[in-house]
């Protein structure tokens, strides 16, 4: 009996070391990340090894720090990792991961687009990287094909790209081409512009209003709360008919940035020029972010019909008015 005894927790033992075995080599050997798009991982200059695993675990690129670090350890590879920009996926291996981060890359090139550039900011920004801006632009202007991609890009109504490039920091190929920078950039903006925003607005306006009317409110002020109630103010205007007298679509068109313009500049003849003529002009006059984009959707119903932006303490604010007359003492007190 003791005998017996002896050999079954042998075989316990055995059953419970090959498979612990099994086990961690499967953690090693086999993708099991949390995520299965791809993104950029950055190894900073100087980044220990156990900082770069416990990240990759956190990013959901591995399973376990540990399991990555016993493999680089086992192939001599602690002191090969490279710093650089990479672009990873949740579906590879840790070995295929330690491949790509010991060798040098540097395909990538790190572009931001700020909420609120125009297209033609936007291709600036790209040739000063040694990508094709001269050529997005022209794709921006007659996207051609690619309006058939989204639903509301469709409509005769859409005729440039301009409010629909989304805003946000991307890692580019160096050899990528104008389209595919503009795919990405759409590609984000409709993760962004979600289904029930889309839903909740076809009530009573087109995706298109709503990305128009975003684009301005981006240009007027930065608080999110602030641009709710700036959205609300412009969407009463446009039940009531009245001009939306926005210095920044006028600035669209003018090439300005100006937050005041003269009794020149407000005569001229525009779509774009909102003091003269009322509603929306004929398309978004700036890429907007998701706050702006979210207050056109959603905007915040108030007794206030004007606003202007003012320096207070140092610090630029946004005052509301409810008439006209609290609206021309603000501006006098602000020195407006």
């Amino acid at each position: 009996m003791p005998y017996k005894k002896t050999i079954a927790a042998f075989l316990l033992t055995l059953l419970v070391v090959v498979g612990s075995i099994f086990y961690f080599r499967h953690q090693v050997y086999y993708s099991h990340s949390s995520v299965s798009a791809q993104k950029m991982f950055e190894i900073k200059k100087g980044e220990g090894n156990a900082e770069i695993a416990a990240r990759l675990r956190k990013e959901g690129l591995i399973s376990g720090k540990y399991y990555f670090y016993y493999y680089v350890r086992k192939h001599n590879l602690l002191s090969k990792i490279m710093p650089g920009e990479y672009q990873l996926s949740g579906t590879m291996t840790i070995p295929e991961i330690a491949t790509v981060i010991t060798t040098a890359q540097e395909q990538f090139v790190k572009v931001t687009f700020p909420e609120g550039f125009t297209a033609v900011q936007m291709a600036a920004r790209l040739t000063a990287n040694d990508l094709p801006g001269d050529e997005f632009l022209k794709i921006v202007k007659n996207p051609g094909e690619l309006k058939k991609r989204y639903s509301y890009l469709t409509p005769a109504t859409v005729t440039t790209l301009e409010g629909y490039l989304f805003p946000d920091t991307y890692f580019f190929k160096k050899d990528i081409s104008a389209k595919d920078i503009v795919g990405r950039l759409l590609d984000t903006f409709d993760k962004n512009l979600t289904a029930q925003m889309v839903s909740d607005a076809a009530i009573d306006k087109t995706t298109n209003d709503i990305v128009i009317m975003a684009s301005i409110v981006q240009k007027e002020v930065r608080d999110a709360a602030d641009m709710k109630t700036v959205a609300g103010i412009f969407w009463k205007r446009i039940a009531e008919q009245q001009r939306l007298q926005s210095d920044a679509t006028l600035s669209y068109i003018l090439n300005d940035k100006v937050d005041q313009h003269n009794a020149k500049e407000l005569a001229t003849d525009s779509p774009y020029n909102s003091y003269m003529y009322a509603g929306l002009p004929p398309t978004p006059i700036s890429n907007p972010g998701v706050d702006a984009l979210a207050a056109a959707v959603y905007p915040t119903a108030s007794d206030y019909n004007y606003f202007l932006t003012a320096t207070v303490n140092g610090e630029t604010s946004v005052v509301f008015s409810a008439t006209y007359e609290e609206h021309v003492a603000a501006k006098q007190k602000y020195g407006l």
